[in-house]
C-alpha cells in the first residue's frame, strides 16, 4: 500500500493500459481520477471528461481532479493514438493531428499539473512511451516519431523538474493487447496471421498484456523508487535488447 493517501491522474484511463493502471494504483492505495475523452467507460474510479489536444479542457479536467482528490502527487500521461504507415501515408493534417495528441497532449497535462506536483512530496509523472522510440519499425513513421519525442521529452523533463521534487520516467512497450491493436488486427485481410506476426515479432513469443505495462508504470511512480528518474522501462518481451536465433535454429 506504498500509495496510501496519495493521488493520482491517469489519461487514457478508461481502457486498455490506462485502466489496468488505474486500477493498480487503486489496490495499491491511491485515490484515482481518470482523465478520458469518454469517461462514462471507466469503472471504479472518479472519471473526468479531457481532451488532451484542447489546452481549456485539460486545464478544467486537471484543476477538476486536483479538487475531488485533495491535490495530485501523480500523473500518469497515457492517453494516445496510433498511426500507420511510411512518411508517404499520412498528410500534414494527420502529422499535426497525432502529435497534437501523443506529444503536446503529455505537455499540457504536465504543464497543468505541476503547480499541484510542487506541493507534493512524492510527485511523480510517468509517460507511456514505446518501443517504436528506440528500434526502427515497419509501417509506422509517424507513430514512431511522436514516441521518439516523448522519450526526449521524458528526459528534459526530469532534468527540470528534478530539483522541485518531481521525478519523470517513461514507459516502452512493445505491441501490447490493446483495443487499438485489436481494431487493427480486425481491419486486416488475415487477423489470425497478423496476430502470429506480432507475436512473433516479441522475443517471447506473444503480445504485451496491459496489466504487465501498468506493473511497470506504477513501480515508477512508487515512492520506493525515489532515486528513479530519467529512465526508459522497457517492457517488450526483449524485443528491444534482445537478439535471438530463429527458433528453429536454437
Amino acid at each position: 500500500m506504498e500509495f496510501a493517501g496519495l493521488k493520482a491522474i491517469v489519461t487514457g484511463g478508461a481502457s486498455g493500459i490506462g485502466a489496468a493502471t488505474a486500477k493498480l494504483l487503486q489496490e495499491r492505495g491511491a485515490d484515482v481520477a481518470v482523465l478520458d475523452l469518454n469517461p462514462d467507460q471507466a469503472a471504479g474510479v472518479k472519471a473526468i471528461r479531457c481532451d488532451v489536444s484542447d489546452d481549456a479542457s485539460v486545464r478544467r479536467a486537471v484543476e477538476e481532479a486536483a479538487e475531488q482528490l485533495g491535490g495530485i502527487d501523480v500523473v500518469v500521461n497515457n492517453a494516445g493514438v496510433g498511426a500507420q504507415g511510411t512518411i508517404e501515408a499520412n498528410d500534414d493534417d494527420e502529422w499535426h493531428r497525432v502529435f497534437d495528441i501523443n506529444v503536446l497532449g503529455m505537455v499540457r497535462v504536465s504543464r497543468a499539473a505541476l503547480p499541484h506536483l510542487r506541493r507534493s512530496g512524492h510527485a511523480a509523472i510517468v509517460n507511456t512511451c514505446s518501443v517504436a522510440a528506440t528500434a526502427g519499425l515497419p509501417q509506422r513513421a509517424l507513430y514512431s516519431a511522436t514516441k521518439g519525442a516523448v522519450l526526449s521529452l521524458t528526459l528534459a523533463m526530469a532534468a527540470d523538474h528534478l530539483q522541485e521534487g518531481v521525478r519523470v520516467n517513461c514507459v516502452n512497450p512493445g505491441t501490447a493487447d490493446t483495443p487499438w491493436i485489436g481494431r487493427l488486427l480486425s481491419s486486416a485481410p488475415d487477423p489470425a496471421a497478423e496476430r502470429a506476426a506480432l507475436e512473433a515479432r516479441q522475443p517471447h513469443g506473444r503480445l504485451v498484456s496491459p496489466e504487465e505495462v501498468a506493473a511497470a508504470i506504477v513501480y515508477l511512480a512508487s515512492p520506493l523508487s525515489g532515486s528513479t528518474t530519467g529512465v526508459d522501462l522497457a517492457v517488450d518481451g526483449g524485443m528491444q535488447a534482445l537478439r535471438l536465433r530463429p527458433r528453429s535454429a536454437s
